[in-house]
């Protein structure tokens, strides 16, 4: 794999996620009756930077949670390892919020397909909505993000990687060829 490209840098992640925040603030008009589930392993980052994001604007933060999709994608037949399997991991109630997902990059739209499908076994939001920092096109299922921190247009040819701090020990968007 060759790196191509630098999409975002630490800095450029950090005023994306800010502008994520402001977004989900105005479109819900206010933080009441949300919940962020971060889509593991880097949605979860993403969604406690987004949480603390909204707790400089708005005074208090936003619940999260996280979320193991591994059961639930329609192509674990395809693999050839046995996975762990943790489902969603939250401290509070979903019957009736808001739940954004989030998570890093959105490609084909499987993984958020199976991520809306084990929110639905847990409980009954009223809506999900959908945020993500990367949104690299190429979608095989009618699924669109509500907030998109970047939309970068790629090849199939081409891999977006997001790296997080918490992750990866550092922070960064990169395109890289196959």
């Amino acid at each position: 794999m060759e790196f191509k490209a630098q999409i975002l840098d630490e800095k450029a992640i950090d005023r994306t996620l800010t502008r994520l925040a402001h977004e989900i603030i105005e479109k819900n008009k206010g933080i009441d009756n949300l919940v962020l589930v971060g889509i593991k392993s880097r949605g979860v980052p993403l969604a406690n930077r987004l949480s603390n994001k909204i707790a400089t604007i708005e005074g208090r933060p936003l619940k999260v949670g996280s979320l193991d999709i591994t059961m639930y994608r329609d192509d674990l037949s395809l693999k050839s390892y046995q996975p762990d399997v943790k489902g969603l991991d939250v401290d509070f109630e979903i019957d009736g919020k808001v739940v954004i997902l989030v998570d890093d990059v959105i490609y084909t739209g499987r993984t958020v397909r199976a991520a809306m499908d084990a929110i639905i076994d847990y409980g009954r939001p009223a809506s999900i909505q959908l945020a993500v920092l990367v949104d690299r096109g190429h979608r095989e299922l009618p699924i669109r993000p509500d907030y998109v921190g970047k939309n970068v247009p790629t090849s199939s040819k081409e891999i977006v990687k997001v790296k997080v701090l918490e992750v990866d020990d550092f922070n960064e968007v990169a395109i890289y060829q196959k």
